[in-house]
Formats: C-alpha cells, structure tokens, sequence
C-alpha cells in the first residue's frame, strides 16, 4: 500500500465533500427518501472502478437500485448457484417495483478481456473463470458471425453481446417475465465507451 494514501482521510473527505455540496443543500429529498425508496431503475454494471453509473448517467441516491460484478453478466436463473442474483432481480421488481431494468457494459472490460483469453490461458482463477463464463455464448456467437475479427475489434463485439446475453437471460426470471408481459416493466442494455466518452444504447426489450 502506497505509504502516502490514507484511506481513511479519503472516506472522510469524499463524505464531507458530499454532505456539503448534495446532502446539506437539498435536506427534504434526503427526508423523503429516509422514509422509503421508490428507484425507476435496477441497473447491473461492471466492478470496474471506472465504470460508476452514479457518475455516468447523473444519478442521485433513491434513482437506482444498483447491482455491481465482474463484466455486468446476468446469469440464466438459477436458485442454488446465483441466489444472489435471483434476489437481487426479485427484490427489485416485487417489492420496489422497478420499471426499467438496465444492463451498462463498457469498453476494455477486463472480464470479457479474461473470457476471451479461456481456454488458452494458463492462469488459474478459483471464482473468476466460471462466472465469465456465463458469457460464453456472446463469445462463441461474436466469433462465428465475425471470424476474421481480433484483439479490441473482438472484445468490443463480445462486449456488447454480453450485454444483449444478460438482457436474454434476464427473461429466465419469472417476475421479469411477467413484468414484461403486464408492461409494467422494460429491459434495456446500454454501452459505454470511456475512451471515447460515448454512451449508447443497445437493445430495447418490451412486450
């Protein structure tokens, strides 16, 4: 650890920072949402500590209800493997009543970067190489539809598949399916592009 990071001091700034210039300027949103939570959104983004959509799509706190993992994947429903997932979508669209669910992929993702390098890679990971593999399929169907395509060109493809994999896999959940079908609620995948500072999105799911 670098000797001259404090991570305290830098918790305490951030939050100092925040209670100054959001928190203590607008004290009745910050009433209303003590009381309870009402987000339009459920968003599934990257870990990535560049990809925030906090910061990317201004969001203030009660607007989104946020799922964070390696390369933003969905995996098909699954009650003994991914129950964290599963909760997450179910509390989401039960109870706070969500009406878009948002899957953000972005450029230079590391996870699809790792998905790519498999099976060849001799590294070995114990959780890592099994959860990107989730996205094996985008992986396989970018490589048949592109076989000439390589290094960024391949990841980028693979990277926006992925987005379009979660969104199909998403339908696995019963009460995002029902949603659908009542049009109560709407899948959407987004794409960002931090070099370029673009934001695109990518699909539309409705009834």
């Amino acid at each position: 650890m670098s000797t001259t990071f404090d991570p305290i001091q830098r918790i305490n700034d951030g939050f100092e920072q925040f209670k100054i210039n959001e928190f203590n300027k607008d004290p009745d949103y910050y009433r209303q949402l003590a009381e309870k939570q009402e987000p339009e959104f459920l968003m599934f983004a990257c870990s990535d500590s560049r990809v925030s959509p906090t910061n990317i799509l201004n969001l203030r706190p009660g607007e989104a209800f946020m799922a964070r993992n390696i390369a933003n994947l969905v995996p098909v429903s699954n009650k003994e493997r991914y129950s964290d997932i599963g909760a997450i979508i179910e509390y989401a669209v039960e109870t706070l009543k969500v009406e878009v669910i948002l899957v953000i992929g972005h450029s230079r993702c590391g996870g699809i970067e790792r998905l790519l390098a498999l099976p060849d890679d001799e590294t070995s990971y114990d959780f890592l190489d099994d959860w990107v593999s989730i996205a094996e399929p985008a992986k396989q169907r970018v490589i048949a539809e592109n076989p000439d395509a390589s290094g960024q060109e391949l990841q980028t493809l693979v990277e926006k598949a992925s987005v379009l994999n979660s969104l199909k896999n998403l339908l696995s959940y019963p009460y995002v399916q029902s949603g659908i079908e009542a049009n109560t609620l709407q899948l959407l995948g987004g794409y960002y592009d931090f070099v370029r500072g673009n934001f695109q999105i990518l699909e539309t799911v409705t009834v």
